[in-house]
């Protein structure tokens, strides 16, 4: 029996400019719901989250919120009263004064903390302390990993998944909303859609009703359709280049690995051969910082070799010194001992993590061109400026239009696209991830993928890393800082050894000799026999995808028959998904073989 609604929409609409941003939404969350709300940014989520809030008025339909039921909302952009302590701001929503001091306690902000001048991580552990105090039955929380390192969402992560109240999630971390979610609802040009299963499943779903409208509904209107390509071309169309993506990061990954097992005193001869190809060379690196607390150790002793090409990831805490190892290997902060080498006719492009400002009163064409011509030079090749707007989804309305008229997400769209421009060779990004909507953070990773040179990469977002990098240097604090090949999730799996074994209490040798395990050298034949399988099965599940799409492009086929278009569309939501796993598991085949055979060579 489904559980009686705490909180619900019922046939809502609500207006901006006397335009519907959604109509006709219905929806209802009751305790132990995990639901995660996704759509295109500025396509309404959240506003209708402030729907369920309270916070707004619906101009039609009605909101149901069930007597004495707890519902906390924790905003995109939280406002604070600055004559408040945290102390006083969370015992405002806390059930008691011990309640208080827990919450405050797990999120690490002092309860005598004025609320003036908060950073980004301050503001957003704050709000969820005051949510999670007074134990709410539904909690809606919008993007509320943003600006958080990943230590915090991973305690967040578990938090909620232990939390008995309902929750809305809004996000952008797709790791965070597959842990947390078993039902997706899909705000997409005004309709709500839902599914009954989490967002690991949304792309399978949504690319389905994606190819049904195209098959039935040939005269879309253009500005429908216009709003849709991104969309449709994410899901869909791009899925074969990121194959080939997902391959080339696969080799990548094994060169990088192979030249971190060679170690730097072997590699010493390598750079008088390879020229050009050095980007950088750490040695021996230390660095600390005098704080009241006494020094603060950046780094001990820490090495690296980067060439031309390598994606590198920086993680850890925020304060931890990220942004400190990122200046010292690009040879704007000075090590307190050992030495940097940095490769010759380096042409370096950065993106700070407070983000070059963009002049309000400045079109999107003359921020572009610096009040130029039509003509743009990315990368040192010419490209007119409207089709590269065009390449960062910019619409053709939207040209002329000033920087101030821009959503945030558009702004960091903008930004990104000025600075991918400029001629380098090594790209270093500090925090690129923070408050990009998805659509954003899919672009980001093609023109990242396809970027020739080498890259710095500061970012919390686990999803990305697995996506980008060859390697990751975790900054673990305290001046360890260690290097792993492969992504986040890799660096996890090396990083957490299985534990030893205690040892067994002394007992009278048995006759004979002991055998002793055998370490594992190769992976098992099972393993072994789908690693040499999976790219014959994703090349035949590409062509039966790509015969079932041109199917599916002749709506008149099946006119006369509905059951048959539903079969196909079934079958086709499997292909999507088949692939994915196919591709996953191939992938983690792949750095399986690689590990064992580092291991087997060390």
């Amino acid at each position: 029996m489904a559980k009686p609604p705490l909180l619900a929409l019922r046939d809502a609409t609500v207006r901006f400019d006397g335009r519907p941003t959604f109509a006709g939404v219905s929806v209802a969350l009751s305790v132990g719901d995990r639901v995660c709300l996704v759509g295109r940014n500025g396509g309404g989520k959240s506003t209708l989250l402030k729907a369920l809030a309270g916070t707004i008025e619906v101009d039609a339909g009605s909101v149901f919120r069930q007597p004495g039921a707890r519902i906390a909302y924790v905003p995109q952009q939280p406002v604070f009263d600055p004559d408040l302590t945290a102390g006083a701001f969370v015992r405002q929503g806390a059930e008691t004064a011990h309640a208080a001091e827990a919450a405050l306690d797990e999120v690490g902000v002092p309860a005598d903390r004025q609320l003036l001048n908060l950073s980004g991580g301050e503001s957003r552990r704050l709000s969820l302390a005051h949510a999670l105090a007074g134990d709410p039955d539904i909690l809606l929380l919008d993007e509320p990993t943003n600006h958080l390192d990943i230590t915090a969402v991973e305690w967040l992560e578990e938090r909620l998944s232990a939390h008995r109240a309902g929750l809305l999630l809004i996000s952008h971390d797709r790791a965070f909303l597959t842990r947390l979610s078993n039902r997706t609802l899909w705000l997409d040009r005004g309709t709500l859609r839902e599914h009954d299963k989490g967002y690991a499943d949304f792309e399978a779903w949504s690319e389905g009703i994606l190819t049904a409208e195209a098959a039935t509904e040939q005269k879309l209107d253009r500005l429908i359709a216009r709003e849709t390509v991104w969309s449709r071309e994410g899901i869909s169309a791009r899925r074969k280049r990121n194959q080939g993506r997902v391959r080339k990061l696969a080799a990548l990954r094994s060169q990088r690995a192979q030249r971190m097992t060679s170690g730097l005193a072997k590699l010493g001869s390598v750079s008088a051969q390879e020229g050009g190809r050095l980007v950088i060379e750490a040695e021996n690196v230390s660095k600390s910082f005098d704080s009241d607390a006494g020094p603060k150790i950046i780094l001990k002793d820490f090495s690296t070799r980067i060439m031309r090409g390598d994606r590198i990831g920086v993680i850890g805490r925020n304060g931890a010194g990220k942004s400190t190892l990122i200046g010292i290997l690009s040879g704007s902060i000075a090590p307190d001992s050992g030495t940097v080498r940095l490769g010759t006719n380096l042409q370096t492009a950065t993106v700070d993590q407070f983000r070059a400002t963009l002049d309000p009163r400045c079109t999107l064409w003359e921020t572009l061109t610096d009040g130029g011509n039509d003509t743009i030079f990315v990368q040192g090749r010419p490209q007119h400026v409207a089709s590269y707007l065009k390449d960062f989804l910019f619409e053709d309305r939207q040209f002329r239009a000033k920087v101030e008229t821009l959503s945030g997400g558009e702004r960091n769209r903008l930004m990104l696209a000025k600075i991918l421009a400029q001629p380098s060779n090594l790209l270093i990004l500090d925090e690129p991830t923070n408050d990009l909507d998805m659509e954003t953070l899919d672009l980001l990773q093609e023109v990242l993928s396809d970027y020739d040179g080498t890259l710095l990469l500061v970012t919390h977002d686990r999803d990305f890393l697995d996506r980008l990098v060859t390697s990751t240097i975790a900054v673990e604090g305290d001046g360890v800082v260690h290097e792993y090949v492969g992504g986040y999730s890799d660096y996890l799996r090396q990083r957490r050894a299985p534990p030893v074994p205690k040892p067994a209490p002394k007992t009278a040798s048995p006759s004979g000799p002991v055998e002793r395990p055998r370490a594992v050298t190769k992976l098992s034949y099972k393993d072994q026999r789908d690693l040499e399988a999976l790219p014959g099965q994703i090349a035949k599940l590409e062509e039966e995808k790509a015969a079932l799409e041109g199917v599916l492009a002749t709506p008149e086929k099946f006119s006369n028959d509905r059951a048959a278009l539903e079969t196909s569309l079934a079958r086709h939501r499997r292909i999507v998904a088949e692939l994915a796993t196919a591709e996953e598991r191939w992938l983690a085949l792949a750095g399986r073989e690689e590990e064992l055979a580092r291991n087997k060579s060390g």
